[in-house]
């Protein structure tokens, strides 16, 4: 086991404290790097178990992954596991239990060093998960703090993956009351000097202390939109439109006769679905909006969920784009997520642009978005914790509907197709990238069209 760090302030680290709860042409090539803080921030989850310090930890750490800023979560129950690989009983958490004491001291060390390191390595914000702490080392580490409920997550924890649920819960609730012993809540005379949010009473109350800098708003900001209700978003493309049949990307044209048909399958579905209380959103463009007619309800539309900005190559076929912009097709292909058309836009200013249409689908329950391809590849990175690379190759075909359930800590995807044809739109990324390639190597991957 590693030996404890030295104190991570050594390049002036801002801290957290969360009780709880790119060598291509400048002007084509989004450089935006979201620098919100001169210096690494350490967020610090904190509380007694099952107050959904995991919860939080992961979907924080994809937010910020997802809007630019590099991020990474350490969970000191994850590396307690690693050590000791099978778990008994709630004994190992007795604090009298010097054995089990000095096992989660030493996860604690190992996992602030890989912290350190982290940090040190251009990491720009690291998400301490603290799950094993207990007062003996809240003065490097922690003080606890509050935030109730969660407790149904911890079931699926990986502890209790052969325990029936009865066995599980006695067990579990034994091993709250190990910690109890130990647990200290922040003051807020005492700790005025520290930067946190306080999570109560599953995220109905909070209470936020100094927050520093840009980050730590963004951050705030995001926590308090976040909820635990069930709910289920549905998303889907607009129907198949005119010039998608034409193999032209982007434009504003209408439905064609078989996207018209989805549309009605696609009021059907949500019919049959019966959904309580759906909200329906759209973009502001023509073929998203005749979509959402068919179905015969209210929708509100976004400006935001407008289709990526093709600049100069709106309504072009890629042939063309081969054939006028050689370079820009070669570059757009080594790099799809920070490339940008010219006069237009690329994936990573797509992902900012749709910054508020996520923060609004965390506030909302049961919504049906209805979009474009490139949007819904966004959208679908953030709930399924995509990469940048990853991102704008997902597969969102036309007249398919997918259904994401959030989870304990992920998000569970069903994929409906309402089985009306459609031409296939997505163009994989060909092996020969180089900007002097064959104008068929380029073209290889172009999907059939008419």
């Amino acid at each position: 086991m590693a030996t404890p760090p030295r104190e991570l302030t050594q390049n002036p680290l801002k801290k957290i404290w969360m009780p709880c709860k790119n060598g291509l042409p400048e002007k084509h090539i989004s450089q935006r790097k979201v620098c919100m803080t001169n210096c690494p921030t350490l967020i610090v989850t904190v509380g007694l178990p099952a107050r959904g310090k995991t919860y939080i930890s992961k979907k924080l750490t994809r937010y910020l992954n997802w809007i630019g800023v590099p991020t990474k979560e350490f969970n000191v129950g994850q590396y307690r596991r690693e050590c000791v690989k099978i778990y008994k009983s709630f004994e190992f958490f007795r604090p009298d239990n010097e054995e089990g004491l000095k096992i989660r001291k030493q996860c604690a060390a190992s996992a602030l060093n890989d912290v350190r390191t982290y940090l040190s390595e251009g990491g720009q914000v690291a998400v301490f998960d603290a799950t094993n702490t207990t007062r003996e080392r809240r003065d490097t580490i922690m003080k606890f703090a509050d935030l109730n409920g969660y407790k149904q997550v911890k079931l699926g924890s990986p502890d209790y993956t052969d325990r029936n649920t009865d066995e599980a819960v006695e067990d579990f609730m034994k091993r709250i009351k190990c910690y109890e012993n130990s647990y200290e809540t922040l003051d807020e005379i005492k700790d005025r000097d520290l930067s946190y949010i306080k999570i109560m009473e599953v995220g109905s109350r909070y209470l936020v202390n100094r927050v520093l800098d840009h980050i730590q708003s963004r951050i705030v900001y995001y926590l308090m939109n976040i909820h635990i209700a069930p709910r289920s978003i549905y998303l889907c493309r607009h129907g198949e439109s005119e010039l998608n049949v034409k193999g032209r990307i982007g434009g504003d044209s209408g439905l064609s006769a078989r996207g018209k048909l989805f549309a009605k399958f696609l009021g059907k579905f949500i019919q049959e679905q019966n959904i309580k209380d759906l909200k329906v959103w759209t973009s502001q463009m023509k073929r998203t909006i005749q979509t959402a007619e068919a179905l015969g309800v209210p929708y509100e539309q976004w400006k935001a969920l407008n289709e990526i900005d093709a600049g100069v190559c709106e309504e072009m076929m890629y042939e063309e784009i081969q054939g006028h912009y050689p370079l820009e097709f070669a570059l757009r292909d080594q790099d799809k997520y920070r490339y940008r058309y010219p006069k237009g836009e690329s994936y990573e200013d797509l992902v900012q642009r749709l910054e508020p249409v996520i923060m609004e689908l965390e506030r909302q329950e049961n919504v049906l978005v209805i979009c474009h391809q490139a949007v819904m590849r966004c959208l679908l990175a953030y709930f399924l914790d995509k990469t940048a690379e990853e991102l704008p190759y997902l597969k969102c075909p036309l007249h398919t509907v997918l259904k994401l359930t959030p989870v304990a800590y992920g998000c569970k995807v069903e994929s409906i197709s309402l089985n009306v044809e459609a031409v296939n739109t997505h163009r994989d990324r060909p092996e020969n990238v180089d900007v002097s390639r064959p104008p068929d190597e380029a073209l290889l991957t172009v999907p059939a069209h008419q």
